[in-house]
């Protein structure tokens, strides 16, 4: 990996010197602009649109257009005399529990590396805010921009991830939302049911981007000179489902079918394939709800009073 930035974490007075790193990379399948006829790449010539003249890289400044049309042109001093410029420091400007922070907010994550040679004080750190869980919300200059961040902990290391500014979320604007929109309890109940089904333990390793791995293949197809096969289109669903209760039903004992349950009925609560009609349960299976058995010892109180009874009635004769 190539670090990106050079500098210190301020703690306090403390100093801790560190490098970032990019946490993340996109494993994205990239193409060039291509001639259909040679493959010969496409390439772009800089071309100012006034006099219309090839402008070389030496000649290319930074401009801000104004509403008005007029182009504001900036040189390097005056970026260069900008505070943030030189700027090499993480500085801490407090620290707040991590579920304050809306997800909409974060950006790129870094991984912080000490380069110090003592790492006592980053190790203080990350051990500080595991005990104390909370993050540290820091600004940073990352590429001539200043930049909220937060600093957190994540297996050993010290992870910078950045920040939108508050005034960079856009706040939601839409039509529905001045709508009076209600839903039944019955709609409600099924649709938890639904998420129910549906709920676990997120394990990353259950994901793959299967349309990058379908394409890797047709590149690979096309490169060996063999034949591209077309996947094979799934079976549209059967019956488009107008009603929102039959439709949330259906999706139910979809989940439930993926899950190895089967339904009761509509809305009832699932239960698992029977490994046989009749026997004890195997071991390990799951342990049954209060309510259910509630429910089973009552058979077992109605048998002891009909046998009570029937020694009643043999008694008497």
């Amino acid at each position: 990996m190539q670090s990106i930035w050079k500098g210190a974490i301020s703690f306090g007075l403390v100093s801790i010197p560190v490098r970032l790193y990019s946490a993340t990379e996109e494993k994205d399948v990239s193409f060039r602009q291509v001639h259909r006829q040679d493959g010969g790449r496409i390439r772009y010539k800089r071309v100012c649109s006034v006099d219309g003249e090839e402008v070389p890289y030496a000649d290319i400044a930074k401009g801000y257009e104004l509403p008005d049309g007029e182009m504001v042109v900036l040189d390097d001093e005056d970026f260069a005399n900008l505070p943030i410029s030189s700027s090499r420091a993480v500085e801490v400007l407090s620290f707040v529990p991590a579920e304050q922070l809306d997800p909409v907010q974060m950006g790129k994550p870094y991984y912080c590396d000490p380069t110090g040679g003592d790492a006592k004080p980053y190790v203080l750190l990350r051990d500080s805010l595991e005990k104390a869980d909370r993050v540290a919300i820091v600004k940073v200059a990352l590429r001539q921009r200043e930049r909220l961040a937060m600093l957190r902990p994540r297996d050993g290391v010290l992870v910078l991830q950045t920040l939108l500014w508050p005034d960079e979320v856009r706040e939601p604007r839409f039509d529905f939302l001045d709508q009076d929109v209600s839903v039944r309890p019955q709609e409600l109940a099924m649709a938890e049911s639904y998420i129910t089904a549906l709920s676990g333990d997120f394990d990353p390793s259950e994901f793959s981007d299967e349309y990058r791995q379908a394409l890797e293949q047709v590149i690979e197809a096309k490169a060996a000179g063999r034949e591209v096969k077309a996947p094979a289109e799934e079976a549209p669903k059967s019956g488009q489902v107008v009603d929102l209760m039959e439709a949330l039903r259906r999706s139910v004992d979809e989940a439930k079918a993926r899950r190895g349950e089967v339904s009761s009925g509509a809305g009832a609560p699932a239960t698992k394939k029977a490994s046989g009609s009749q026997g004890a349960p195997k071991k390990g299976a799951a342990k049954k709800t209060a309510a259910k058995k509630t429910a089973t010892k009552a058979p077992r109180k109605k048998a002891a009073k009909k046998s009570s009874t029937q020694k009643a009635a043999k008694k008497s004769a």
